[in-house]
């Protein structure tokens, strides 16, 4: 590993980033070089803090990590595989039954209740409606949202929409959780009961998570810190 080599938990390695590097408009005169080498490892039940400057390659090293986007060089393992150059297809496989996304905005689908969101990616990946369905009433109650579970995103809270989209998240029992500024739109009392949440539900799952915030309070509550500095992770 490169300089940038980061402390990791005891448990197995669910993520593996070595020597990531990503840029854009590759080999113009205006390239912009957003990665250079960044290196971690993050354990199964771990939770990782990832702190950045706006524009120094935060959603772009997300991406990367939960199989949007491709790195120009070094390896990317999740449980053990490595997707570094799969293919599209294995790619989208892999996305869809090892990792879990949630976004500081919440898109759920409008036309359908809090617990159809949970139940469609469920069939996306081959669960059958009724197993589908019970998961859904379990995850929702996990996080106080059984009276809920029939509305409409409309008719939900901006915590509870977001509740539900951590939900979504870990409804094919991902062992990798991403998330960007999950708590990022909600007013301080909410971002502290969704956060409190979203622990709960990867504790419990003992999946490994990586969050990206700007919130240097919900940062301290996490295992660790990641930075990403100079298109390098550094243990902050």
């Amino acid at each position: 590993m490169s300089d940038a080599a980061l402390r990791q938990g005891s448990g197995e390695a669910i993520l593996r980033l070595d020597g990531i590097e990503k840029g854009y408009n590759h080999g113009r005169p205006n390239e912009v070089r957003v990665l250079l080498g960044a290196s971690a490892r993050i354990a199964a039940g771990e939770v990782v803090a990832l702190v950045a400057p706006s524009g120094a390659g935060k959603s772009t090293l997300l991406h990367i990590a939960g199989l949007l986007d491709t790195p120009d060089a070094g390896l990317v393992e999740i449980a053990g595989k490595d997707l570094s150059k799969a293919s599209d297809r294995a790619r989208t496989a892999a996305r869809r039954e090892m990792v879990g996304f949630v976004y500081q905005f919440h898109h759920l689908l409008p036309e359908f209740t809090a617990a159809e969101n949970i139940v469609l990616p469920q069939l996306a990946n081959g669960v059958e409606m009724a197993a589908a369905e019970a998961r859904a009433r379990d995850l929702l109650g996990s996080v106080g949202l059984s009276a809920r579970m029939d509305h409409r995103p409309a008719a939900l809270s901006g915590g509870e929409q977001q509740r539900v989209a951590f939900c979504r998240a870990l409804a094919n029992a991902p062992r990798l959780l991403l998330a960007d500024e999950p708590t990022g739109n909600l007013d301080p009392a909410t971002s502290d009961t969704v956060f409190s949440a979203l622990m709960d539900l990867v504790r419990d799952t003992g999946m490994a998570a990586l969050i990206a915030t700007h919130n240097p309070d919900l940062a301290a509550r996490m295992d660790r810190t990641l930075r990403l500095e100079n298109g390098l992770l550094v243990d902050g």
